[in-house]
């Protein structure tokens, strides 16, 4: 069946929640906690039980300054712990992954969405991949790599500059026949950006409805919160709910972050806020 997201799903009141699972040793935010299989499925499972919409699985690190690692260790790494959650669990698992290779591996063992932190690159790989499985493709804003990315972050107008260049990889995305219900955007927070910058984007969010398509948004751990707070990564939890909640009041559609049930909970006070404000508006 073909994954879709339509725009009769894209209202505050169900904001989704997309569950991060690194089986990486390296993470920037959990130091390889699920490196092993075993606490990888059962993490998944439990974000599952914690109210995750989506189970997005990650097996190479993006954070600024990783290297990168061959399509075999990376598939090592993840393919397993898919193809033992595909009967196990009812939501849909999400591949983050800049590899073709990697990318139609997952997809035969049960994966539903690809998640494309590099937004195409240079190549059309992966849109073609949706269009063969019919499965949900995420385009994330990025340039450059892990190694070179924080040195591009010249930008005159940091909202406007992201939109363009998505954009650019949305036009390519549907010039291969995608339809786009099966396209998910995303501004890419903390990748080729400064502080400042990120938490323009947020503030700016709304910017980005213009193409009628859900907006994912990962602010979670993040090091702008740590150049506000000071705090390691493990320590911006408090940090991630405050970006959470805002990044919902500028009109998200899906959330990706690492402490499922607290966030959910962050999520649904902030609908419950939105909502009465919506029911004022209404009165008056």
């Amino acid at each position: 069946m073909i994954w879709r997201f339509s725009s009769q799903e894209m209202t505050f009141e169900k904001v989704r929640i997309m569950g991060v699972l690194n089986v990486t040793p390296d993470s920037f935010s959990d130091g390889g906690e699920f490196f092993s299989e075993e606490k990888a499925v059962q993490r998944a499972l439990e974000m599952e039980r914690e109210g995750a919409d989506l189970i997005d699985i990650g097996g190479e690190s993006t954070r600024p300054g990783a290297q990168s690692i061959s399509t075999e260790e990376e598939l090592s790494r993840i393919l397993p712990i898919v193809s033992r959650l595909q009967s196990r669990i009812r939501v849909p698992i999400s591949v983050d992954t800049t590899k073709p290779l990697v990318a139609r591996a997952v997809l035969k063992v049960g994966a539903s969405i690809i998640n494309d932190v590099d937004g195409l690159g240079a190549a059309g790989e992966m849109a073609e991949l949706a269009r063969e499985f019919e499965v949900g493709l995420i385009l994330m804003h990025r340039r450059g790599n892990p190694q070179t990315m924080q040195q591009l972050t010249q930008y005159e107008d940091v909202v406007e500059e992201v939109f363009d260049e998505l954009d650019k990889s949305f036009s390519e995305v549907l010039s291969y026949g995608i339809h786009p219900d099966q396209i998910i955007l995303d501004p890419g927070i903390g990748f080729a950006k400064t502080a400042e910058q990120n938490l323009e984007l947020i503030a700016r969010l709304r910017r980005f409805h213009s193409w009628g398509r859900p907006i994912l948004v990962g602010p979670s751990r993040k090091s702008f919160i740590g150049a506000l707070t000071g705090k390691s990564s493990q320590e911006r939890d408090w940090g991630t709910a405050a970006a959470v909640s805002l990044a919902v009041t500028r009109g998200a559609h899906m959330i990706r972050v690492h402490r499922v049930a607290e966030m959910k909970d962050v999520i649904k006070v902030t609908e419950g806020i939105l909502q009465a404000e919506n029911q004022t508006h209404v009165r008056s």
